[in-house]
């Protein structure tokens, strides 16, 4: 007779790895970290239902999953891989955790890769490995799982809001100007927020910059540290041209046991998931994340568990904006003890695509192990819209298993959006705004949304004499003029 846990989801093998030097393709690198993982769990091998592969920047094709699966020698009954989104890793492990708690799976395999540093390096499209001989290749795409959604709309792609840091860098400004402080002001601040994850990066064994950064040198414009969008510097924006890969195994309890691996099994309490109003143009507030909120409490109730009640987090770090909205979202203090991240975050342990969650997950899974205790994370896809949240404990969940229902909450968020104006002659007050510059220094683009009197907004690109002027400088609370088609804005006087 089975016992009543043996349905519970645990994670029994997680493995990162790191290329600096070869030039490799993704899936080679998604290979090794998935042989990796496999290697203290082979008896669980056969037993692999599913292999999930989280969508790549990278050249991998159209069946990664499926070509990796034949890498490994598995066979498993389904394949699939995800859409655009650093949410995706966390997502992939809520919906294996529920498919092996109800019985539908035995165990899944999820993996992800990135070669951008290959890829610069002249990576060729053809090198992946041939299949074995005597083997057929996959033909069949995999299936593609997630939200297909594009991540702006009209009016962002008519003001050029497509490049992630010029839009985190917008909900910057909104969390600055809350806070009463000018870019400059608050870039001295990022760098105090930042620089602890440079010193969890320098302790990672796949960290892609083992090297403690002080505040400053994380905050002041030089040579080597660029003002790329205010009141970013290029050391507090995410790093993308990392060779890095991660993959993880979950199973169910009952299957770790038969296996023999139950003494590795970190258990799945909990997950949640919710988004943002879709197009940040719309959303009342740049600087919140009511969604990231709405998923940390349902996922924390769901485990029977308070922020308090964590000994670590991973909270996710493409671009500062995105960690001071979680902790807003968690209740936590930018300083607090426990930390933010186990990696060290997207600028400094590395931000390999739609894959970093992966990696979180990894690293949390192996200190749970070694350490015990609980942790939380928040994996989050295109512009702090899309949001999955895990909770994580080296014991069972009293409550087991439980994936939150969030669909209340949802229609809450999705009934406080804002109309967004196409088009509009007159004057608007500004309610998010950036400057961005090219790596000479000059101004290239200074957007901004904002908020017309019959509370309708409307994002607009500056008019291109204007420029200069705006170096250095937020819009935040300002009075602008806007007008024409695409829309552009003047400052008045």
């Amino acid at each position: 007779m089975a016992a009543p846990d043996d349905r519970l989801p645990v994670i029994v093998a997680a493995a990162q790895v790191i290329e600096r030097d070869a030039v490799v393709s993704a899936l080679d690198l998604a290979t090794r970290a998935a042989d990796a993982a496999l290697a203290p769990v082979r008896a669980l091998r056969p037993r692999i239902d599913r292999v999930s592969f989280v969508n790549s920047i990278s050249e991998v094709g159209t069946r990664p999953a499926s070509d990796l699966a034949r890498r490994l020698g598995l066979s498993p009954r389904w394949t699939e891989v995800t859409t655009i989104g650093g949410n995706s890793p966390q997502s992939l492990v809520n919906r294996a955790a529920q498919a092996v708690a109800a019985g539908e799976l035995d165990a899944v395999l999820v993996a992800g890769a990135e070669a951008q540093r290959s890829a610069r390096a002249g990576l060729p499209r053809a090198s992946a490995r041939d299949a074995p001989s005597g083997e057929p290749a996959a033909t069949s795409p995999d299936p593609v799982v997630g939200d297909p959604r594009p991540g702006v709309g009209a009016a962002e792609m008519q003001a050029g809001l497509l490049a992630p840091v010029h839009v985190y860098a917008l909900f910057e400004s909104a969390i600055a100007a809350r806070a009463g402080r000018s870019p400059a002001e608050q870039r001295v601040v990022l760098g105090e927020l930042m620089a602890p994850f440079t010193e969890v990066a320098a302790t990672h064994p796949t960290a892609w910059f083992a090297e403690a950064r002080t505040p400053a040198e994380l905050s002041q414009p030089g040579e080597d540290n660029r003002l790329v969008s205010e009141p970013y510097t290029k050391r507090l924006c995410a790093l993308l041209q990392v060779d890095q890969a991660a993959a993880v195994v979950l199973t169910s309890l009952g299957a770790a046991r038969a296996a023999r691996c139950e003494d590795r099994a970190v258990f799945v309490w909990a997950g949640a998931e919710a988004n943002d109003v879709w197009f940040p143009t719309a959303r009342p507030d740049p600087g919140r994340s009511p969604a990231l909120a709405a998923a940390s409490a349902a996922a924390l109730a769901a485990a029977r568990s308070d922020v308090d009640d964590m000994d670590c987090f991973d909270v996710y770090s493409c671009f500062p904006s995105a960690v001071e909205m979680a902790a807003d979202a968690l209740g936590l203090g930018i300083r607090d003890p426990r930390g933010l991240t186990v990696t060290g975050g997207l600028p400094y342990f590395g931000g390999p695509g739609n894959n970093y969650a992966l990696h979180a997950i990894a690293t949390m899974t192996d200190r749970l192990r070694d350490r015990g205790g609980r942790g939380l994370l928040n994996a989050l896809g295109w512009y702090v819209t899309k949001h999955a949240v895990g909770i994580y404990g080296a014991s069972p969940p009293p409550a087991g298993w439980q994936l939150a229902d969030t669909a209340s909450a949802q229609r809450e968020i999705d009934a406080t959006a804002v109309d967004v104006a196409p088009e509009f002659s007159g004057q608007a007050t500004v309610v998010a705004s950036t400057v961005a510059y090219d790596p000479s220094g000059t101004v290239t683009a200074a957007p901004v949304i904002a908020r017309r009197a019959d509370g309708r907004q409307i994002a607009a690109s500056a008019e291109p004499a204007a420029l200069p002027s705006l170096a250095g400088s937020s819009l935040v609370g300002s009075t602008v003029h806007v007008s024409g088609s695409p829309p552009t804005y003047r400052v008045p006087g």
